[in-house]
């Protein structure tokens, strides 16, 4: 009866120890596994860009003054030299009861200028025919010997002077002339402009036959000399631009295939580079971090008729192609990992992860060309994490 118990009490403690040895083994980690596969590949650059139109006119004041109302509307057609707006004479200032008799005091006293002038005149013509009578009777007594040469010198000067200062006499009159015209014109052109008359006007014509893109100064008002005032231009001549970071920018050539989509419908449409500009700038990103952009500017090459809905600064996902195959042995990327100097991934073998050395060709999004180390159809390890290692026993999930 003692053996049975001590018997039976030692398979109980066995029993126990056993289950503590299994409970404490280290179990097999749980992982996702993906397939390698070959499919079709296209290394891409990826960003956002907007439409305009190719050949933009944008027309503005050639003087400073005040713009009449204009009546064209974005969209309206335009044809090569018609009237877009007009420019009058800029408005002139209410005249206050102070400036209003400053300026006709001005008015006055241009005036009485004008008749000082007059009188000026009057008497240096006199003076200059009193100075000749001289002359003629000088020029009589000498040829009778009864003056000597140099009076007649004396004479001849003195005539010469009256008349250059009766020239000047009537110089000035003309001058004393014109200010009082200015003064008159100044208040007239104040009082009539005030008063509603429209001053001498200056049309601003089209360049070129187009159609309207924005009118920038719609209103009637004071507009300075520069100021644009509407834009034209032709909207079937579409562009693309799109500002890529300066770092892939030097990837992109001329020439290269775009793929233009999610700009409102299902099918996208295709183009080509036709520049990269070899200046970049400054751009603060959404996140507020400083970045590199360089603008790519992109042609069409699908018919008119598969954008025909696009308009001026439409928004577009450009697609760059950098490079792309149809029979591609690829993995996702995330299966990846630094090994060394190269890459690795764990490969499943017989229910254990292998360190497999592979060496990597071109990166598309999520997915990675893979040029050695591994088959198509080989499994490996879909983000691999710090417990697993190289001949571990994993459990695929």
């Amino acid at each position: 009866m003692r053996l049975r118990a001590k018997i039976g009490m030692f398979a109980a403690a066995s029993l126990v120890v056993l289950g503590l040895v299994i409970g404490f083994l280290p179990r097999a980690p749980l992982v996702d596994v993906v397939e390698v596969q070959r499919a079709p590949m296209a290394a891409t650059v990826e960003d956002e860009g907007k439409t305009r139109v190719r050949d933009r006119y944008l027309v503005s004041a050639p003087v400073a003054g005040y713009a009449r109302r204009i009546d064209l509307k974005a969209g309206d057609n335009v044809a090569a030299g018609q009237v877009l707006a007009v420019i009058e004479p800029a408005r002139p200032v209410p005249l206050d009861p102070r400036t209003r008799a400053r300026a006709q005091a001005q008015v006055r006293a241009a005036e009485a200028a004008l008749a000082v002038a007059q009188n000026n005149a009057r008497s240096a013509a006199a003076a200059a025919q009193l100075a000749q009578q001289k002359l003629a009777r000088a020029e009589i007594l000498r040829n009778s010997n009864f003056v000597s040469a140099q009076a007649l010198d004396t004479a001849r000067s003195s005539e010469a002077r009256a008349r250059a200062a009766a020239q000047a006499a009537q110089n000035a009159v003309k001058v004393a002339r014109f200010d009082l015209e200015t003064a008159r014109a100044a208040v007239a052109s104040a009082a009539g402009l005030q008063a509603g008359a429209r001053g001498e006007a200056m049309p601003v014509r089209a360049p070129v036959a187009a159609r309207v893109l924005k009118v920038l100064h719609e209103s009637e008002g004071a507009v300075a000399a520069g100021q644009p005032l509407i834009e034209i231009g032709n909207p079937e001549s579409l562009e693309v631009e799109v500002e890529v970071l300066s770092t892939q920018a030097v990837k992109i050539a001329p020439g290269s295939r775009v793929v233009l989509d999610r700009w409102g419908n299902d099918q996208p449409v295709e183009g080509t580079v036709r520049t990269v500009e070899p200046s970049g700038h400054t751009k603060i990103s959404a996140l507020g971090v400083e970045e590199q952009r360089v603008r790519v500017i992109v042609d069409f090459t699908s018919p008119r008729q598969a954008w025909q809905r696009l308009g001026d600064g439409y928004r577009v996902e450009a697609r760059f192609v950098l490079w792309q195959g149809n029979n591609v042995l690829q993995l996702p990327s995330s299966a990846l990992f630094r090994h060394g100097k190269g890459w690795a991934v764990f490969r499943l073998e017989r229910g254990r992860a292998r360190l497999t050395p592979v060496e990597i060709g071109h990166r598309a999004g999520l997915v990675t060309q893979v040029l050695s180390g591994l088959s198509a159809g080989d499994r490996v390890v879909f983000h691999p994490d710090e417990a697993i290692s190289n001949g571990v026993r994993v459990r695929a999930r």
